[in-house]
């Protein structure tokens, strides 16, 4: 395709999150962003630990991001037929399945952190010998856990009449975002393509982790038939072509699970080489080259990106935190203390002594590395002295101490400890999180000034496919970073990590009672949190109330 612009060829990336779906065009010369539209995304929680999206708002957010993308490109006097691929990055595991001749969802999509399915999981479990949830990892390298797809769509199947009657008379489709996406965008119901990538199938609990196909012992064991599930694709080649929009006809080239696309954007492409994304929830993902290592310490085995059909996948270790963001959320929206993140920049630099108040903010259990369903939130150590500033930074420091509980389990799988961190996502903008990581975690913590990794990843996939190949992957530079380096010495590190380990034997062996009630639908995050924390919670509120009075 000829390219007339002054930036040369250009590259889309529909970058679609848990909270919101964007389009971004990036030069394929400098890899700089051009110009985006962002919408956000409604989540509905209608019972207690459930958070559903609507698929059809998800796909139309898409569609008007990339329709006010291409007409800021015009005032921008850049020519959108400059565009050459598109890739696509998403929230993984999410599930949506839908009837492939109408196109409308059977049921809303069952989003990543929902926890619906723990009596799925525990039925299940009694079907594996010694009820051993990591029973399955030498086939798909994952433990039997609500994250994951196969889970979320075996519960649609037990508990959805429409779904159940669906998959019967087979008129289902089963996909993740991704699929959701690439079958409306190619034509959806008129030929539209049913495919995902290998990083998406890999979140399924579905995928070998060895072939990269559907496997036949995963599939009977969920009794999931194989004909409703996407064919598995590489992460960069042209799929097809974008039906109908203002970009049709432009290839969809790319397509990579957000933390994998992540990965590639901080251009972790070298064995050893790992980056923390901190967004909703925090995922760390240490490449591991083309060798599957299996982790003993409570890590995922996951593919870390294949580009291109003809050549051998990249595996990566995982650790995934459920809740980052969220805790900042709660705090504004629930209780109170905190406007936004920024303002807690300035809480902190305003303290005046140093309480040791800890906070593990389960919300919905633990993920790695402990992978503990029965978790639930706790806040420890507070006194007459307590201030809402304490209880701030104890967030922060919550994702920091996950952050370091993963990198722990790292060393002892691979047994070679990082050496320094990079890292992307919302939370890293805030310099007071970023400083805190590197002294509780003892290394340095590398952040680049362009924020867009993500994105970028999706679009560096799609721009260096076969056929298109305006993108040398092994060109790419690195942008320039920050550097946060260790302050604290290192037994103040240590003596902090052990009360942090105090905190999280205080947070297990809950069994909240399963009381189903309606919610507010504009306070999502409340409905994961057990009566005990509400209880905690009154508590420090009390606490704080008293302090502001002095």
């Amino acid at each position: 395709m000829p390219v007339r612009g002054r930036f040369g060829p250009l590259v889309g990336a529909i970058d679609e999150g848990t909270s919101s779906a964007r389009f971004l065009v990036f030069s394929a010369r400098t890899a700089e962003v051009l110009t985006y539209h962002q919408i956000r995304i409604a989540q509905d929680c209608p019972r207690e630990g459930w958070v559903e999206q609507d698929p059809v708002a998800i796909l139309s957010a898409v569609k008007e991001c990339i329709n006010e993308t291409v007409e800021n490109l015009k005032k921008l006097d850049i020519d959108p037929a400059d565009i050459v691929a598109i890739g696509i990055t998403n929230q993984r595991e999410t599930t949506i399945v839908w009837d492939p001749k109408t196109g409308k969802p059977l049921y809303n999509a069952i989003v990543w952190l929902d926890v619906r399915n723990t009596e799925t999981v525990d039925d299940l479990l009694k079907n594996v010998r010694d009820r051993n949830q990591d029973y399955f990892k030498p086939l798909c390298g994952l433990p039997v856990s609500t994250y994951f797809s196969a889970l979320k769509l075996k519960w649609m199947m037990d508990n959805v009449p429409e779904v159940r009657e669906a998959v019967k008379n087979k008129s289902c489709l089963f996909g993740t975002v991704d699929t959701w996406l690439i079958w409306n965008l190619t034509g959806g119901p008129n030929g539209g393509l049913h495919i995902t990538d290998v990083t998406n199938a890999s979140r399924t609990m579905l995928m070998n982790i060895r072939t990269l196909q559907w496997d036949n012992t995963l599939c009977k064991f969920f009794g999931i038939p194989k004909e409703i599930l996407p064919e598995i694709r590489s992460s960069s080649e042209i799929y097809g072509y974008i039906a109908a929009s203002p970009l049709e006809g432009v290839p969809i080239s790319g397509c990579l699970g957000d933390q994998q696309s992540a990965l590639v954007g901080q251009m972790c492409l070298h064995q050893g080489q790992a980056k923390n994304t901190y967004g909703t929830g925090c995922f760390l993902l240490y490449n591991t080259g083309t060798a599957v290592v299996h982790s003993s310490h409570g890590l995922l085995t996951t593919v870390a990106y294949r580009m291109g059909k003809n050549t051998p996948p990249v595996y990566a270790l995982e650790g995934a935190i459920a809740i980052a963001g969220v805790a900042f959320s709660w705090l504004k929206d629930n209780i109170g203390i905190l406007k936004d993140i920024a303002e807690s920049e300035n809480m902190i630099k305003e303290m005046t002594a140093h309480r040791e108040v800890y906070f593990v903010p389960a919300f919905s259990g633990l993920y790695a590395p402990y992978w503990r369903k029965d978790a639930r939130s706790v806040i420890c150590g507070l006194s007459e002295e307590t201030t809402k500033a304490d209880i701030v930074k104890a967030a922060m420091e919550a994702v920091c101490f996950q952050t370091r509980d993963i990198l722990n389990a790292m060393n002892k799988d691979c047994g070679i400890p990082l050496t320094r961190l990079l890292v992307d996502g919302g939370l890293t903008v805030n310099d007071t999180i970023m400083q805190l990581q590197a002294d509780l975690c003892g290394i340095p913590v590398v952040r680049p000034l362009m924020t867009e990794a993500t994105a970028l990843g999706a679009a560096i996939a799609a721009g260096s496919a076969e056929g298109i190949e305006v993108w040398d992957l092994h060109e790419v530079q690195s942008v320039p970073s920050d550097v946060f380096k260790p302050s604290i010495s290192e037994d103040e590190r240590d003596m902090r990590y052990s009360r942090w380990k105090m905190a999280i034997e205080r947070s297990l062996n809950w069994e909240p009672e399963a009381v189903e009630k309606e919610i507010d639908k504009e306070h999502c995050i409340r409905s994961s949190i057990p009566v005990g924390l509400f209880v905690v919670s009154a508590f420090c509120l009390l606490l704080i109330a008293r302090q502001l009075k002095k």
